[in-house]
């Protein structure tokens, strides 16, 4: 069978676009704080990010895209029943992308492929087909979709608590030398958006690399599941071109809706988050960028002035991460059921 047939190519495009907006949303997320604090211009923010983001996925291993990749299993299914699965937790993950960068929210492309798979196995291949992962868990082990919820959900609350602390220690180290080292945050911010970016790099962009994987295999052109090399080219190109665009609503509510941003913060958010990025790909656990940007940089605000934080505007953000998932499994089984219905 040769590689590139309609349908894998077809795919392959869709994968693309795919990691292009999920690279849209997540650049918007990584350069707020640093334009909004007005100690980086927006090209050198969205340069730094964009280069570390390319060359993540070359150097740190593929053990998100085996998470993702394998939950799900359409080894024993049709070309066309895998075929629908992917195409609709794409469909799934795109839609949910473009509606709330519609709205100026971030959200979680990770959250939305991930229902998007479930929701689409579950209409093709069955319940049993998904590796939910919950014997393991009460054994311990962390493997399937609950490595999944754990990595998506936990890594907020990670990211919130990393921010408040990181925060507090600034300000107890740096209390009485503010102006004084207003210098060292400046230079320090081209390392931690540079660390930020690569994590994002290095976790965000196996999530495509597993469907290409996931149809490579549903095909017959491997045996087991795999990523090949041009694989990670094609990913890490699609989400580096989404990220040298940008997505300037999310940036502006960000950045600026929800408390004033300074130099400080922004360092702050940039370290929590690129460390709780790379802690989770350690272990193969896919993370939101989104989410965990946003709540560090929550967690930042909490720990110097909960008052001047913009709750309301933090609520109406995180209750997007809650319908983020339900939303995205229904979206999943739709586009699964429409896809079958037009192919049939």
């Amino acid at each position: 069978m040769e590689l590139f047939n309609g349908s894998l190519l077809a795919i392959v495009i869709v994968v693309a676009f795919f990691d292009f907006t999920n690279g849209f949303h997540d650049a918007a997320d990584m350069v707020a704080t640093a334009i909004a604090s007005r100690t980086m211009k927006p090209a050198v923010a969205i340069g730094i990010v964009t280069f570390f983001t390319f060359i993540a996925p070359f150097t740190v291993g593929l053990a998100v895209a085996n998470t993702v990749g394998t939950f799900v299993d359409i080894s024993t299914a049709s070309a066309q029943i895998g075929e629908s699965v992917v195409i609709a937790a794409l469909l799934a993950a795109i839609s949910y992308n473009l509606i709330t960068w519609r709205f100026g929210f971030p959200s979680s492309s990770s959250n939305s492929l991930a229902g998007g798979l479930v929701g689409a196995g579950l209409y093709a291949v069955g319940s049993g087909q998904i590796h939910w992962g919950v014997q393991a868990l009460q054994a311990g082990e962390l493997t399937g979709f609950m490595k999944v919820i754990a990595g998506l959900f936990v890594s907020p609350l990670l990211g919130f608590l990393i921010g408040f602390l990181i925060m507090k220690l600034i300000f107890a180290v740096f209390r009485h030398f503010r102006q004084r080292v207003s210098r060292l945050f400046v230079a320090s911010q081209y390392v931690s958006i540079a660390w930020l970016g690569f994590s994002h790099g290095a976790n965000d962009a196996q999530k495509g690399m597993a469907i290409i994987g996931m149809m490579l295999l549903a095909h017959g052109v491997t045996s087991e599941f795999t990523i090949p090399f041009w694989a990670i080219i094609w990913c890490a190109s699609a989400i580096t071109l989404g990220t040298l665009f940008g997505g300037w609503r999310i940036i502006r509510t960000l950045g600026f809706g929800l408390f004033r941003v300074r130099i400080t913060h922004s360092v702050a958010d940039q370290l929590g988050s690129a460390l709780v990025n790379s802690l989770a790909t350690v272990i193969g656990a896919p993370t939101s960028t989104s989410q965990v940007v946003t709540a560090t940089l929550l967690g930042n605000g909490a720990a110097e002035k909960p008052g001047h934080v913009k709750w309301r505007t933090a609520a109406g953000i995180v209750s997007g991460w809650w319908l983020n998932l339900p939303v995205s499994i229904c979206l999943g089984w739709l586009y699964c059921y429409l896809y079958l219905m037009i192919v049939r």
